[in-house]
Order: C-alpha cells, then structure tokens, then sequence
C-alpha cells in the first residue's frame, strides 16, 4: 500500500489540494452502511455521506440491485433521437415531486453541469423574447454553485473558493448574504437591500440564483424561508427569473423534501443533483417551467442549446427511481428530524467552548463555527483516530450524515467533533 500511496502523492490531484505539499489521504477499501473501512481494518463512521450524497449509506442491496438489473440490459445509450424506460419513469418523478410548475426535465451529468444549464436556459430565454440586455445574474454573497466557469461566476467573489479567478469571470450582481436567520423572520434590512438591487438593475438581469435556506460550502449558513419568499416576490414583479440551486438541499437533507417548501415557493429553474441517485453515481437535473421551454423552443434557435455525452445514463437514472423509491419507504421525514434533534441536542452545548462562534442546525446538517481557520491535515487526522470521517474547511466543522445513521453513530460523530476543539494544533490561532 504504500508504494501505491506514494504514486498517489506524486501523481494524483485530489479536490481542492496542492501537488507540492498534499494533504493525507486516507485509503478506503471497502464502505457498508454508514462505516468507511480503511486499508489496515480501521472503522470510520462517516458523517460527510461522501460530500452530502450517499444519503441510504453505502453498498444497499437495493440500489445495487437497481444498477445490477439495469446493466444486463444496457449500460448507456445516447440520448440523442433515442429515449428508455429509466429517463422517462425518472422525469415522471421528478416532476410529480418537485414544486408546481416544473413540468419539464433536463437530465445532466453532475451538478456543475446542472447549474450551467439553468443559467443558459436563463439567458436564452430572453433572447429568445429579443431581450438580450438581460444578460447578468443576481446572487447572494457567500454562495457557492460549482467549479464550472459559469457556476463559478456566481459563487462569492471574495471569500468564495474561485476568488482568484474573479479577473476572468463575468461580473455579475452580488447582493449581501442574508441576515434573517432561519426562525427570525425577514429583517427589514434585508428586505431594502433586495427591493434598491431589484429596482437598480432588473433591466439587465436574467436570473436570480441562490441557494435556499442553507447556503452550501460558501459558509454553511441557514437563513429564514421569509427571505426566499421575498425574492421570489420580487422577481415575479420586476420579471426576473428565479433558479433554485438545491443540489445541496434536495431530497430531504433541511427536513422537507425541497428547501424550497420552508417558503412554500416555486422557482422558475430549479437544479437537483448529489443525493438523487443516493450517492450511487452522478448525476443530476435542471427542471423548468412550461412558459421557459416554450420560449426557448420558439426562439431563433428553435432548440435548447446544450447536449452531454452521458445526458439520461440508464444506470444512473435507473440507481435514482430506486433512491426515491428508499426515500419513500423509509419514511424519512421521520429519521432526518430526530438526526435533527440529537445533532440539536449534542452540538448546541458546544457554544459555550471558547473555540466555538456559532452552532447552526437544520434537518441533517449540523455545523460548529469555530473562531479560528482549521488546520484541516492535523484535525482529520484526530477524527480518523478517533473513528470518523469528518472533513472540515475553513472555520466551519460541520456533518451531513447518512440518513440511515443511528443515534450512537451520531453520538460519536458530536463527541469527536467536541474533542478535537480543545486542542490548539487543530487551528491556527494567530
């Protein structure tokens, strides 16, 4: 193992790591239920659900079945001038799940890709209606959309994790991150500041794109569901359209199926992706209204203008109705709101350590603001020892377990997290 670890070293680029002075990695040989089993037989209860997606846990029978059965009929068929039983029975659920009106399915590749189909079928909407001044995006500041250059343009600007690249990207119109916190209501502030930024520049604008209610890898913040319903209030007066990214929060990880429910909204766009094959494979979707595919379709084109290569993946979209179908069976509702209560009743302590500036949960997601940036190698490498997998950035020390996690595996996700905040290598304190 270690001469394959040293070849992974000098030659392989993981997310987000330098090639000079990588990170560690932690070799996994085998992952079953909520456990990751390391190379030397060492446990891991994993509380990332493999960066948010794996919510049924690892190797279910059931969706392995899903992948199995489909694969002795075909893996991939082009998606061109061809159709199958997987994309179709797929869409149909998507669009009986998804709020009103998102009544049309583009089946994508991950969700990047999810979200520079939305904003294209933003800007050729109103091309297609001879507004073609309509041409920037409004977004919240500390949100993140992906690593793609168009999902990049919309990420935050400053703090955001592709601010280098801000000399290169389109400039687009950030707004202040929002100060109503989740059960505060809408803060008048926020309120002004939506109303002068819609005034000023709607005109140009073609879509606003946020994150609803919980703000992803920008910051991990949860905002009030009156906030989203003001957007959507203000976009439907000033004519901009909204796109829901909720690649994130989809499938039940806030404690309703789409974050968009705390404000009973429906967007224009909406992007879903990570947890809709259960973690499975990727894949992801862009769903519109009726009134955008319609423009689209009639505009100077005369088609929507985009194509991957594994648009539709049989396997893929085979692995998401069986997802679905766990979801439903599972009655999640209930499992994801008592993670929420014990995450809620072990994290919400921690406030009172000096190294802790804020706990925040929502759903299955817990996040602990420290006061000080991570020492992300050091802090892993306590996690590891002491039997989990958690993988911080920044400030933020945050888990979005598995569904299927039990209470003790809660438990000992929590009492790790506690453990690693009174010791100073795990932060840069000067």
């Amino acid at each position: 193992m270690e001469a394959l670890l040293a070849f992974d070293r000098e030659h392989i680029w993981h997310p987000y790591t330098s090639m000079i002075d990588p990170l560690p990695v932690y070799p996994v040989r085998a992952a079953k239920g909520v456990q990751l089993e390391l190379e030397d037989g060492r446990q891991l209860v994993d509380g990332m659900s493999s960066w948010w997606c794996a919510v049924h846990g690892y190797n279910h029978p059931v969706l392995n079945a899903a992948v199995t059965d489909q694969l002795k009929d075909m893996s991939h068929v082009m998606f061109g001038g061809i159709t199958h039983r997987p994309a179709i029975n797929l869409c149909q659920r998507l669009v009986k799940l998804t709020p009103e009106g998102l009544d049309k399915v583009f089946l994508c590749d991950s969700g990047s890709v999810s979200v520079e189909v939305a904003i294209k079928m933003a800007f050729q909407y109103w091309i297609s209606l001879a507004k073609p001044e309509k041409s920037r995006l409004m977004t919240i500041r500390k949100g993140y959309h992906g690593d793609t250059f168009g999902a990049m343009s919309v990420c935050d600007p400053v703090g955001g994790m592709h601010h280098i690249f801000e000399k290169v990207l389109p400039k687009h119109i950030f707004i202040e991150r929002p100060l109503s916190r989740f059960g505060e209501g809408l803060h008048a502030a926020d309120e002004a500041t939506l109303e002068k930024a819609f005034r000023e520049h709607h005109h140009e604008v073609a879509a606003f794109i946020l994150e609803p209610i919980v703000q992803g890898a920008g910051g991990m913040r949860i905002y009030d569901p009156a906030f989203l319903a003001r957007v959507r209030e203000l976009c439907d007066e000033y004519q901009v359209l909204l796109i829901a990214d909720e690649i994130a929060t989809n499938f039940g990880r806030t404690g309703k199926l789409f974050a968009c429910e705390h404000a009973a909204i429906s967007p224009d766009i909406m992007c879903l992706g990570k947890a809709l094959t259960g973690g499975m494979m990727t894949m992801a979707a862009t769903l519109c209204t009726t009134k955008i595919a319609a423009t689209i379709s009639q505009g100077e084109a005369g088609v929507f203008m985009h194509g991957p290569t594994f648009m539709a993946n049989p396997l893929a979209a085979s692995v998401a109705i069986a997802s679905i179908d766990l979801l439903e069976a599972m009655k999640w509702e209930k499992r994801v709101k008592a993670i929420e209560m014990t995450l809620e009743e072990q994290l919400r302590p921690l406030e009172a350590h000096e190294q802790v500036k804020e706990v925040r949960v929502l759903g299955a997601i817990g996040v602990v603001e420290c006061q000080h940036p991570i020492v992300v190698g050091n802090i892993q490498k306590h996690f590891v020892a002491q039997g989990v997998w958690i993988r911080p950035f920044r400030n933020l020390i945050y888990i979005m377990p598995p569904f299927i996690a039990n209470k003790s595996d809660l438990i000992k996700l929590c009492e790790a997290i506690e453990s690693s905040l009174s010791i100073p290598a795990h932060f840069l304190l000067s």
